[in-house]
């Protein structure tokens, strides 16, 4: 059950008594990616160094194909659609844009578990128990990353991907993180494959049927997160949207 596995991995993720709460921002406008991976760099640099507390930053790109280090060139079904960004997270190709919220997860794993298979779980978890506020059953696969949503409307067995995984981890300090398609516009998936998995679909939670703004996701994102990893701070905006 998603309680039971929130309940197992908390003992691992959330930080040590006396440990700062994780600085929880969210960006204004759309954020280049470019300039976001920078950031994450210098972060999670500054974080390993002691120098700036963990954090979470909500983003929302504008269109783009990001390529992950397991990326297949075959993959790329339209290289010309929209701008392609080479990326050291884990994974293959994805889709970002508006509409959908991107969570970069800048985390100490050493004050927490420092386990990736365990962390990456960690992630499915807050995914799932966020969709789960919207009454959505939302699964993990053990051949797949990711979260994904079973879809009998379509058919018996057919089932179709919600939100996407890729990490990266350096001197222990995780950034990348998490994307949750709220109202993307799905047909911008068709230039790609997307994950590499090709027997599936994408939907999001507005194709599912529930009528959620970015900000109510947010706030739910926050609670859920705060359940598995602990004690957010709000802070301020980063940086200025592009």
């Amino acid at each position: 059950m998603v309680t039971s596995l929130r309940d197992n991995l908390a003992d691992g993720f959330i930080a040590g008594v006396g440990s700062e709460p994780v600085d929880w921002i969210i960006a204004e406008g759309l954020t280049g990616y470019e300039q976001a991976v920078a950031f994450m760099e210098d972060r999670a640099a500054a974080i390993a160094d002691g120098r700036a507390p963990e954090l979470v930053w909500l983003v929302e790109h504008p269109p783009l194909y990001t390529a992950g280090t397991s990326a297949d060139a075959g993959d790329l079904v339209d290289p010309d659609r929209f701008p392609v960004h080479q990326t050291g997270r884990g994974g293959q190709y994805t889709y970002h844009g508006p509409g959908q919220r991107v969570a970069y997860v800048m985390l100490d794993l050493k004050r927490r578990t420092p386990d990736l298979r365990r962390y990456v779980a960690a992630l499915e978890a807050w995914l799932i128990a966020t969709l789960g506020e919207f009454n959505i059953r939302g699964e993990r696969r053990e051949d797949r990353v990711g979260v994904w949503v079973r879809r009998p409307d379509k058919g018996e067995a057919v089932e179709d991907k919600i939100a996407a995984i890729g990490i990266r981890v350096r001197r222990w300090v995780s950034f990348h993180g998490i994307s949750l398609n709220v109202e993307p516009d799905l047909s911008h998936f068709s230039g790609i494959v997307p994950c590499g998995v090709t027997e599936h679909g994408v939907t999001s939670l507005v194709d599912l049927g529930i009528p959620v703004t970015m900000p109510e996701v947010d706030a739910v994102m926050r609670k859920s997160f705060e359940g598995i990893f602990g004690p957010t701070a709000r802070a301020e905006p980063l940086l200025s949207g592009n």
